[in-house]
């Protein structure tokens, strides 16, 4: 028996192997859940389709969760194909590569706008359509970062708009919460995946992280796919409007002690 048996649910943002949605996908699948999946794009498609396919999905939907027809049609899908579904899982976040290096100062108009609603304000859309379709004591969460709340090197716009993600979790956990869905956020570490290497100096945060966490060692793929498992099944029923830190403790260390020292070294 796995934690998910009979659950149904639909995940945006998968888009390789290498991937938080992707491990969070492949655990929820090994505990017994079912899958749909949604991709971005006919370029996205040839890439998504065959891990969809590897967990049997039923639902495989291009869906550009910036437009609100493409997100309705998803959730009447999974209305017809499951009748009613228990979780939604949000891994949908871009910017212009060009505002993710340099200095925030410089974002146009239209990268924070991009940024914002495709990061953030898509969250909102997807959850006002599953609504109508979710089980009680159903589950919505999304991905975030540390970069919501500290200023973190050529993370820029991003941070922004996960910190109004964050905050739109807080707001639709007070909606949503009369219908019994709960809304929540995973903020994982840093982690190696093909998105974060469009970070300027993400290997230098890999090592800062390992200097700072408690548990020295950055957090892994399957670490945040556990801590998926836990928010989508009932293990979590009484958590909602939460920001799951699975970071190996970074977020709660200032500094370190190795680290004050190249501090106080750098000084002199």
């Amino acid at each position: 028996m796995g934690l998910m048996d009979g659950k149904k649910g639909v995940i945006f943002g998968v888009s390789n192997q290498r991937g938080i949605a992707y491990a969070i996908a492949e655990q929820l699948y090994a505990q017994g859940a079912e899958i749909a999946f949604t991709y971005a794009g006919e370029i996205m498609e040839s890439r998504v389709r065959p891990l969809a396919e590897g967990m049997n999905a039923k639902i495989i939907m291009e869906c550009d969760a910036t437009k609100e027809e493409h997100v309705k049609a998803v959730f009447a899908e999974c209305e017809k194909v499951y009748g009613k579904i228990d979780f939604v899982v949000h891994a949908i976040a871009f910017a212009n590569k060009e505002d993710l290096q340099g200095e925030f100062i410089n974002t146009s108009i239209e990268g924070w706008n991009l940024a914002l609603g495709v990061s953030a304000y898509s969250l909102v859309s997807i959850a006002r359509n599953a609504q109508p379709i979710m089980n009680e004591g159903g589950s919505i969460f999304a991905l975030t970062y540390l970069g919501s709340d500290y200023v973190v090197a050529n993370y820029n716009v991003m941070g922004v708009a996960k910190a109004a993600l964050e905050s739109s979790v807080r707001y639709l956990a007070s909606d949503l919460g009369k219908f019994g869905i709960r809304v929540n956020a995973i903020s994982a570490g840093a982690v190696k995946t093909l998105a974060a290497k469009g970070i300027s100096g993400f290997d230098k945060m890999l090592k800062a992280a390992v200097i700072k966490a408690p548990l020295k060692r950055n957090v892994s793929l399957e670490d945040v796919g556990r801590a998926g498992v836990y928010l989508a099944s009932d293990l979590s029923s009484g958590t909602t409007g939460q920001i799951l830190f699975v970071d190996c403790g970074c977020h709660a260390v200032y500094a370190s002690g190795e680290e004050m020292e190249i501090i106080a070294s750098s000084c002199q």
